[in-house]
């Protein structure tokens, strides 16, 4: 053989290297495209999964807001009408306390047939007391 033909055989087996090569770094290229669009997509879901959190989380805190502004009306009625009781109660006690109706619902109560001690009890005067407005109604 000669030396062209030498030279010829070598060039060929460096161009089937080649060849080799450039098949397996394609093949891995592919390989590698097909791993980025893999992951491209897996990137598309994980944003959006973020922005359907994310609109949930808007939802949440404009629930939770609507919420604490219905609280907070609740809130000021409550005291409305907490202050309303607190008033009634003071007008009740201060009729209650009335000379004239503790009076009256001794001698009704005695007329039922309410011991002393019971009425006692209810209006919140002292048993002397009870007998004393018991005697006075008598005359």
């Amino acid at each position: 053989m000669t030396i062209f033909n030498w030279i010829l055989t070598i060039l060929s087996f460096l161009e089937l290297i080649l060849l080799m090569a450039f098949f397996i770094i394609f093949s891995r290229l592919k390989k590698s495209e097909a791993l980025m669009l893999k992951l491209k997509q897996c990137q598309k879901d994980l944003m959006d999964k973020l922005a359907f959190n994310a609109q949930l989380e808007k939802e949440l805190i404009r629930s939770f807001e609507e919420r604490q502004r219905e609280l907070s009306i609740l809130d000021s009625k409550l005291q409305i009408k907490i202050e309303e009781a607190k008033r009634l109660l003071s007008q009740l006690e201060k009729m209650t306390s009335s000379p004239k109706l503790l009076k009256e619902i001794i001698i009704k109560g005695y007329k039922k047939g309410e011991s002393i001690v019971s009425l006692s009890n209810r209006t919140g005067l002292s048993i002397e007391e009870i007998e004393w407005i018991l005697e006075q109604e008598k005359l």
